[in-house]
Protein backbone atom coordinates (compact mmCIF):
# COMPACT_ATOMS: atom_id res chain seq x y z
CA UNK A 1 0.00 0.00 0.00
CA UNK A 2 0.94 3.39 -0.47
CA UNK A 3 -0.31 5.03 2.69
CA UNK A 4 3.33 6.26 3.66
CA UNK A 5 5.34 8.07 1.05
CA UNK A 6 7.78 10.77 1.52
CA UNK A 7 5.08 14.00 0.48
CA UNK A 8 2.20 11.90 3.03
CA UNK A 9 4.90 12.43 5.44
CA UNK A 10 6.03 15.88 4.64
CA UNK A 11 2.74 17.23 4.97
CA UNK A 12 1.46 15.61 8.27
CA UNK A 13 4.55 16.20 9.88
CA UNK A 14 5.23 19.59 9.38
CA UNK A 15 8.60 20.83 11.01
CA UNK A 16 9.17 17.68 13.24
CA UNK A 17 12.64 16.71 12.18
CA UNK A 18 11.95 13.17 10.00
CA UNK A 19 13.56 10.76 7.56
CA UNK A 20 10.88 8.08 5.49
CA UNK A 21 13.01 5.26 3.74
CA UNK A 22 11.19 2.99 1.38
CA UNK A 23 13.67 0.59 2.25
CA UNK A 24 16.76 0.43 4.66
CA UNK A 25 18.96 -1.92 6.91
CA UNK A 26 17.71 -0.53 10.14
CA UNK A 27 16.17 2.59 11.42
CA UNK A 28 17.74 2.35 14.74
CA UNK A 29 21.26 2.33 12.73
CA UNK A 30 19.91 5.71 10.94
CA UNK A 31 19.11 7.02 13.93
CA UNK A 32 22.28 6.57 16.10
CA UNK A 33 23.96 8.74 12.75
CA UNK A 34 21.12 11.40 13.59
CA UNK A 35 21.81 11.63 17.47
CA UNK A 36 25.85 11.95 17.21
CA UNK A 37 24.97 14.55 14.51
CA UNK A 38 22.44 16.51 17.73
CA UNK A 39 19.31 16.16 15.61
CA UNK A 40 16.79 17.41 18.41
CA UNK A 41 14.20 15.25 20.33
CA UNK A 42 11.40 13.66 18.53
CA UNK A 43 13.31 13.04 15.25
CA UNK A 44 12.04 9.92 13.86
CA UNK A 45 13.09 7.93 11.29
CA UNK A 46 10.26 5.95 8.82
CA UNK A 47 10.73 3.05 7.02
CA UNK A 48 8.44 1.03 4.47
CA UNK A 49 10.61 -2.29 4.40
CA UNK A 50 13.74 -2.90 6.90
CA UNK A 51 16.32 -5.78 5.77
CA UNK A 52 18.34 -5.94 8.94
CA UNK A 53 16.08 -4.43 11.80
CA UNK A 54 16.95 -5.70 15.26
CA UNK A 55 14.60 -7.50 17.96
CA UNK A 56 15.70 -7.35 21.47
CA UNK A 57 18.32 -9.94 22.48
CA UNK A 58 20.03 -9.43 19.39
CA UNK A 59 17.26 -10.98 16.98
CA UNK A 60 16.84 -10.26 13.38
CA UNK A 61 13.56 -8.22 12.58
CA UNK A 62 12.48 -8.44 9.40
CA UNK A 63 9.85 -6.64 7.71
CA UNK A 64 8.51 -6.21 3.98
CA UNK A 65 7.10 -3.36 2.40
CA UNK A 66 3.54 -2.12 3.23
CA UNK A 67 3.22 -4.70 6.40
CA UNK A 68 4.31 -2.74 9.05
CA UNK A 69 4.65 0.30 10.36
CA UNK A 70 8.45 0.60 11.51
CA UNK A 71 10.02 3.68 12.92
CA UNK A 72 13.08 5.46 15.31
CA UNK A 73 12.09 7.82 17.73
CA UNK A 74 15.17 10.05 19.56
CA UNK A 75 15.39 11.06 23.01
CA UNK A 76 18.05 12.74 25.29
CA UNK A 77 16.43 11.82 28.92
CA UNK A 78 18.57 12.37 32.24
CA UNK A 79 20.63 9.15 32.41
CA UNK A 80 18.78 8.52 35.70
CA UNK A 81 15.47 8.11 33.43
CA UNK A 82 17.04 6.00 30.69
CA UNK A 83 15.57 2.69 32.10
CA UNK A 84 12.13 4.29 31.70
CA UNK A 85 12.30 4.96 27.56
CA UNK A 86 11.16 1.53 26.54
CA UNK A 87 8.30 1.68 28.76
CA UNK A 88 7.37 4.68 27.32
CA UNK A 89 7.34 2.89 24.40
CA UNK A 90 4.88 0.35 24.99
CA UNK A 91 2.98 2.51 26.89
CA UNK A 92 2.45 5.09 23.96
CA UNK A 93 1.70 2.20 21.74
CA UNK A 94 -0.93 0.50 24.13
CA UNK A 95 -2.59 4.33 24.48
CA UNK A 96 -2.78 4.25 20.78
CA UNK A 97 -4.23 0.45 20.05
CA UNK A 98 -6.98 2.16 22.77
CA UNK A 99 -7.65 5.13 21.29
CA UNK A 100 -8.12 3.07 17.89
CA UNK A 101 -11.07 1.27 19.82
CA UNK A 102 -8.96 -2.21 20.16
CA UNK A 103 -9.54 -4.46 23.39
CA UNK A 104 -7.35 -6.68 25.21
CA UNK A 105 -4.42 -4.33 24.87
CA UNK A 106 -1.62 -5.66 27.26
CA UNK A 107 2.08 -5.46 27.83
CA UNK A 108 4.29 -8.69 28.10
CA UNK A 109 8.10 -7.70 30.43
CA UNK A 110 9.81 -5.63 29.63
CA UNK A 111 8.03 -4.25 26.20
CA UNK A 112 6.04 -6.46 23.95
CA UNK A 113 2.21 -5.01 23.40
CA UNK A 114 -0.11 -7.30 22.98
CA UNK A 115 -3.44 -8.15 21.74
CA UNK A 116 -5.21 -10.73 23.46
CA UNK A 117 -2.11 -12.04 24.65
CA UNK A 118 -0.56 -12.32 21.20
CA UNK A 119 2.50 -9.85 20.21
CA UNK A 120 2.02 -7.05 18.21
CA UNK A 121 4.47 -5.06 18.67
CA UNK A 122 8.38 -4.95 19.83
CA UNK A 123 10.26 -2.38 21.46
CA UNK A 124 13.70 -1.91 21.56
CA UNK A 125 15.23 1.10 23.03
CA UNK A 126 18.92 1.48 22.58
CA UNK A 127 21.26 3.64 24.46
CA UNK A 128 24.31 5.47 22.86
CA UNK A 129 27.09 6.68 25.02
CA UNK A 130 30.43 8.43 24.05
CA UNK A 131 32.83 7.37 26.80
CA UNK A 132 30.46 7.70 30.13
CA UNK A 133 28.73 10.82 28.21
CA UNK A 134 25.00 9.96 27.45
CA UNK A 135 23.92 11.22 23.52
CA UNK A 136 20.71 9.97 23.92
CA UNK A 137 17.94 6.85 23.53
CA UNK A 138 17.02 5.58 20.49
CA UNK A 139 13.90 4.02 20.27
CA UNK A 140 12.98 1.99 18.01
CA UNK A 141 9.09 0.29 17.37
CA UNK A 142 7.76 -2.17 14.78
CA UNK A 143 4.08 -2.92 14.84
CA UNK A 144 2.47 -5.38 12.81
CA UNK A 145 -0.11 -3.89 10.72
CA UNK A 146 -0.96 -6.46 7.65
CA UNK A 147 1.21 -9.32 7.93
CA UNK A 148 0.32 -12.64 7.69
CA UNK A 149 1.26 -15.19 10.44
CA UNK A 150 -1.92 -17.54 9.46
CA UNK A 151 0.96 -20.42 8.09
CA UNK A 152 3.48 -19.48 10.15
CA UNK A 153 5.66 -20.35 13.42
CA UNK A 154 3.97 -17.55 15.08
CA UNK A 155 0.34 -18.15 14.52
CA UNK A 156 -0.72 -18.43 17.79
CA UNK A 157 1.70 -16.36 19.15
CA UNK A 158 1.61 -13.20 17.01
CA UNK A 159 -1.03 -10.38 15.21
CA UNK A 160 -1.73 -8.20 13.11
CA UNK A 161 -3.98 -4.91 13.43
CA UNK A 162 -5.37 -6.07 10.25
CA UNK A 163 -6.64 -8.95 12.50
CA UNK A 164 -8.57 -7.15 14.88
CA UNK A 165 -9.73 -3.90 12.67
CA UNK A 166 -10.57 -3.57 8.95
CA UNK A 167 -8.28 -0.72 7.62
CA UNK A 168 -5.29 0.28 8.93
CA UNK A 169 -3.77 3.93 7.43
CA UNK A 170 -0.22 3.66 8.48
CA UNK A 171 0.28 7.51 8.63
CA UNK A 172 -2.56 7.83 10.81
CA UNK A 173 -1.34 5.34 13.04
CA UNK A 174 1.89 7.10 12.81
CA UNK A 175 0.46 10.53 13.97
CA UNK A 176 -1.37 9.34 16.75
CA UNK A 177 1.61 7.12 18.09
CA UNK A 178 3.90 10.14 18.06
CA UNK A 179 1.18 12.37 19.87
CA UNK A 180 1.96 10.15 22.67
CA UNK A 181 5.45 9.35 22.63
CA UNK A 182 5.68 13.37 22.45
CA UNK A 183 3.85 13.31 25.80
CA UNK A 184 5.29 10.24 27.61
CA UNK A 185 8.69 11.88 26.86
CA UNK A 186 8.53 14.37 28.91
CA UNK A 187 7.51 12.54 31.95
CA UNK A 188 10.43 10.55 31.99
CA UNK A 189 11.79 9.47 35.22
CA UNK A 190 8.46 10.66 37.04
CA UNK A 191 6.22 7.99 38.78
CA UNK A 192 3.80 7.97 36.78
CA UNK A 193 5.61 6.57 33.54
CA UNK A 194 6.03 3.61 35.90
CA UNK A 195 2.44 3.32 37.51
CA UNK A 196 0.95 3.81 33.92
CA UNK A 197 3.50 0.85 32.45
CA UNK A 198 3.06 -1.28 35.51
CA UNK A 199 -0.87 -1.13 35.30
CA UNK A 200 -0.73 -2.54 31.92
CA UNK A 201 1.13 -5.45 32.75
CA UNK A 202 -0.18 -9.05 31.96
CA UNK A 203 1.66 -11.49 33.08
CA UNK A 204 1.92 -11.08 36.55
CA UNK A 205 0.67 -13.58 39.27
CA UNK A 206 0.86 -15.74 36.63
CA UNK A 207 3.46 -19.07 36.54
CA UNK A 208 5.79 -18.26 33.78
CA UNK A 209 9.14 -19.82 32.18
CA UNK A 210 12.34 -16.97 31.57
CA UNK A 211 15.46 -17.20 29.94
CA UNK A 212 17.88 -14.80 32.21
CA UNK A 213 20.46 -13.34 30.03
CA UNK A 214 23.51 -11.90 32.10
CA UNK A 215 26.91 -10.66 30.76
CA UNK A 216 28.15 -14.66 30.25
CA UNK A 217 25.57 -16.68 31.14
CA UNK A 218 21.85 -17.86 30.26
CA UNK A 219 19.83 -19.65 32.87
CA UNK A 220 15.93 -20.97 32.98
CA UNK A 221 13.71 -19.76 35.70
CA UNK A 222 10.33 -21.08 36.48
CA UNK A 223 8.41 -19.84 38.93
CA UNK A 224 5.21 -16.76 39.56
CA UNK A 225 6.02 -13.30 38.14
CA UNK A 226 5.80 -12.08 41.54
CA UNK A 227 6.63 -8.34 40.90
CA UNK A 228 8.46 -5.94 38.73
CA UNK A 229 10.73 -3.12 40.48
CA UNK A 230 10.67 0.84 39.49
CA UNK A 231 14.01 0.47 37.47
CA UNK A 232 11.87 -2.89 35.34
CA UNK A 233 13.42 -5.74 37.00
CA UNK A 234 11.18 -8.41 37.05
CA UNK A 235 10.96 -10.85 40.25
CA UNK A 236 10.14 -14.29 39.98
CA UNK A 237 9.01 -16.74 43.06
CA UNK A 238 10.71 -20.19 42.21
CA UNK A 239 8.88 -22.83 43.62
CA UNK A 240 11.73 -23.26 46.38
CA UNK A 241 10.37 -20.05 47.95
CA UNK A 242 13.56 -18.02 46.29
CA UNK A 243 13.19 -14.95 44.48
CA UNK A 244 15.19 -13.81 41.95
CA UNK A 245 16.16 -10.58 40.19
CA UNK A 246 16.02 -10.25 36.11
CA UNK A 247 17.08 -7.79 34.23
CA UNK A 248 16.96 -8.91 30.59
CA UNK A 249 15.62 -11.92 29.41
CA UNK A 250 12.74 -14.04 27.89
CA UNK A 251 9.54 -14.74 29.27
CA UNK A 252 6.71 -17.22 28.34
CA UNK A 253 3.78 -18.41 30.55
CA UNK A 254 4.06 -21.46 32.29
Amino acid sequence: MTDLSTERLASALGTRRHEFYAEITSTNDRAQVLLNENAPNGTVIIADSQTRGRGRLGRVWLSPAGSSLMLSYLLRPPVTSIGHVGMIGALAVAETLDAMGIKEVGIKWPNDVQIGKRKVCGVLPEVVWQGDQLIGVILGIGINVRVDFTTSALAETAISLSNVIPQVDRLDLLLQLLHKLDIWSTAAGSTDVFAAWHSRLNMLNAPVNVVSITANTQEILSGVAQEVTPEGALMIRTLDGGVHRVIAGDIALG
